[in-house]
């Protein structure tokens, strides 16, 4: 029996239901099989009207099949191509049937899901926000090979399919309407099918009903042909504007770009078979396997739950207390008022938690101007924020967090004085980046109720929180902590108690590099260079001034009272160059007098002059592969320490925390990730080399030697 129902009716439409095995309808081997033979029959009917396409499940059609496209590889290239012709021609042949197709869309139709669609005649939508429709296969390192990129250059024009193509755009039904994506839209999933049918009715006796537009004698594609004068300037400008972007390191947006230009030059089924070429060139990369490997299959598992424990409830939380109104409070405040969750912001004044919420009025305010909420849901959000200065209203949050300054004795002593006014059995979270949490529960009455809560700036747009276990910390609570930050449409990770934590102590490494190699006599403009050449976003001198070497300077001295400064490794060549800039100099960081560069009023910034003076020396000579490679190895050996301590719980979560929190490059798919496509050999052997030439922080965790030896993956 096929997966998918075939039904006729009395009008000669028939109805194709796909509702293949499992939670979702997949590009899978059990697709092909059964839409081959549905189309097939399909050119066999008898008074065939028409088709109706539609699906079982909630989600209308959810992609090609990523355990297919992750088990490419090199050498294969052949089969994958043929795969890849078989499939599209089976769709080549859905849209040239004699009668007319609608795809009835339900739900989610992305990637695959959505070429389907584009093979129809007429793609009506239920207007929810739960429908979207795109083609994100590039945030997978890939290109949409069943067709997307052939069809929607045909159907949009080069220019307006871009950003559909290049930057993975998925768009609400009437958005996908308003830009000719699909041709109607619905009220309710109900009225899809019968819509469906009558729009079939309505055209029996238009002959081009059957038709695509592209199979048309003569039709032009929007906006012409890649060798229009229209178009002359955008493909000339278009490579240099995207290897600016991707660095050279992403050769996804470069080959669809590639075959985009095609497909508006050459005839259709040829530009299918380029396309066909593009995909098959992309599957077999380290960068798409990185890609699909954390993207898709690690965020699964984070978001899904890996790391909360099983057995337990989940919980709701229904008030929040934020402790501290400045940067870090006013955005957890935001974010969990967006969430439905009624928000107490305390700080020691009124005059200052007012200034909080208006923060967060202010993003409302923004929300609204771009149609993302209304004004009147605007209005019940702004009323979920209570500004205040008194503890009392405080009394009965299901969780308190403190966001105030990285002061281990000022966290104690909020603690003691707002720990009562929690709920029964209430979470207790500390949102610090660096302190650890087993210390910081010693004020704690109940240390089993206390957790680490880490958010990143700006919170309303970084998507990650590092959820920290002290020694004490309860399942229970973890639990609460995890329903918490995915209620608030966060992606958590969890990691277990260190100072730094993962993400903080990971993050480190790339800026003292940084700071090696200015000490060593490398120019600072190089360096910075060097950070952006292997992906990361900003080089890490600028890095520094922007999270401020003052800031730094504080926090190493925290550690010194606390005994823990140099836990993991030796911070003695950034610590005095810091001290000389900060003590010496006053250069505190961009916001604190300047720090490696000096700003202009304008935004503009330039290396600070004297630093050349100080560091700078010509005779030194690193090669550029090595500087790169030291940028780009310290995080990642000591993600591997991290993991190798159980600092990390899971290579999901470093994978997802080192992308999603600190801005790993994307090709690498994260810091573990990293060294399954480079090789855990290789990487050993590499790290061997940058050891014995610049110092033992580079030596390999045991972990990659025991790796490298067993040649198993890091998963």
């Amino acid at each position: 029996m096929s997966v998918f129902k075939y039904e006729k009716d009395a009008d000669g439409i028939v109805t194709v239901t796909m509702d293949q095995t499992g939670p979702v309808n997949a590009m899978n081997s059990e697709y092909r099989e059964a839409m081959s033979a549905t189309v097939e029959k399909l050119e066999q009917e008898q008074g065939l009207t028409g088709v109706v396409l539609a699906s079982a499940k909630k989600v209308f059609f959810a992609g090609g099949d990523l355990n297919e496209l992750l088990a490419a590889e090199k050498g294969n290239e052949a089969e994958f191509m043929d795969m890849l012709r078989s499939t599209k021609s089976v769709l080549r042949r859905l849209e040239k049937l004699p009668a007319p197709v609608v795809a009835a869309i339900n739900g989610a139709a992305l990637g695959g899901g959505f070429e389907i669609c584009l093979c129809c005649n007429y793609r009506i939508a239920w207007d929810d926000k739960s429908v979207q429709l795109g083609l994100p296969e590039v945030s997978l390192g890939l290109l949409p090979g069943g067709g997307g990129v052939v069809r929607m250059v045909n159907l949009l024009g080069l220019e307006k399919a871009l950003p559909y193509l290049l930057e993975g755009k998925k768009v609400a039904p009437v958005k996908a309407l308003a830009e000719g994506m699909i041709q109607e839209i619905v009220a309710s999933t109900e009225e899809l099918v019968p819509r469906a049918k009558a729009w079939i009715l309505e055209n029996k006796d238009n002959d081009q009903a059957a038709v695509q537009p592209w199979d048309n004698k003569g039709y032009q594609i929007p906006g012409g042909k890649a060798g229009s004068p229209k178009l002359a300037q955008l493909l000339m400008m278009a490579p240099a504007l995207l290897r600016q972007k991707t660095r050279g390191l992403l050769p996804a947006p470069e080959k669809i770009l590639d075959c985009a230009v095609e497909a508006a030059r050459l005839d259709f089924d040829t530009a299918l078979e380029i396309e066909s070429r593009g995909l098959t060139y992309l599957a077999v990369t380290p960068q798409a396997k990185n890609m699909i490997t954390t993207f898709f299959f690690g965020m699964n598992k984070v978001n899904g739950g890996a790391s909360r424990p099983k057995d337990i409830d989940k919980t709701l939380t229904k008030k929040v207390g934020v402790l501290g109104a400045g940067m870090m409070g006013q955005g957890i405040a935001y974010v969990s008022a967006m969430a439905g969750i009624e928000v107490v912001l305390k700080d020691i004044s009124q005059e200052a938690a007012d200034k909080g919420k208006a923060y967060s009025e202010a993003l409302f305010d923004k929300q609204v101007a771009i149609g993302r909420i209304t004004a009147d849901n605007n209005q019940a959000v702004h009323g979920l924020i209570k500004p205040t200065a008194d503890d009392a209203d405080l009394q009965g949050c299901d969780l308190i967090i403190e966001a105030v300054f990285e002061n281990i004795d000022l966290k104690h002593k909020i603690t003691q004085a707002t720990q009562g006014r929690l709920a029964e059995n209430g979470v207790w979270g500390s949102n610090t980046s660096t302190l650890p949490i087993t210390q910081l529960a010693e004020a704690a009455e109940k240390p089993e109720n206390f957790i680490g809560i880490h958010f990143f700036s700006p919170v309303d747009k970084m998507p990650l929180v590092e959820i920290i276990c002290g020694e004490k910390t309860s399942d229970e609570t973890l639990a609460r902590a995890f329903d918490y930050t995915r209620q608030i449409r966060k992606t958590p990770i969890v990691v277990n108690d260190s100072l730094g934590f993962f993400t903080s102590r990971t993050f480190g490494t790339y800026l003292d590099e940084g700071v090696q190699l200015l000490s060593e006599g490398a120019h600072p403009v190089q360096i910075d260079a060097m950070g952006k050449a292997i992906g990361m976003p900003v080089g890490p001198l600028a890095v520094y001034d922007e999270v401020s070497l003052e800031l730094t300077r504080k926090a190493q001295a925290t550690w010194k009272e606390m005994g823990v400064l140099d836990k993991w490794g030796d911070g003695s060549v950034t610590r005095s160059v810091i001290n000389t800039m900060v003590s010496e100099h006053g250069r505190g960081g961009r916001h604190h007098g300047g720090g490696f560069y000096q700003y202009a009023e304008d935004g503009s910034k330039a290396i600070w002059p004297p630093l050349l003076d100080m560091y700078y020396k010509p005779e030194t000579q690193i090669s550029e592969q090595d500087m790169k490679d030291r940028l780009l190895f310290r995080p990642v050996i000591e993600a591997l320490k991290c993991l190798e301590t159980d600092v990390l719980r899971t290579v999901a979560d470093g994978n997802i925390g080192s992308i999603m929190g600190i801005g790993a490059p994307v090709w690498t798919g994260g810091y573990i990730q990293f060294v399954n496509s480079y090789g855990a050999q290789r990487f050993v052997d590499r790290c061997t080399e940058l050891a014995a030439l610049y110092g033992d922080r580079f030596a390999a965790p045991q972990i990659a030697l025991e790796h490298a030896k067993s040649g198993e993956l890091f998963a």
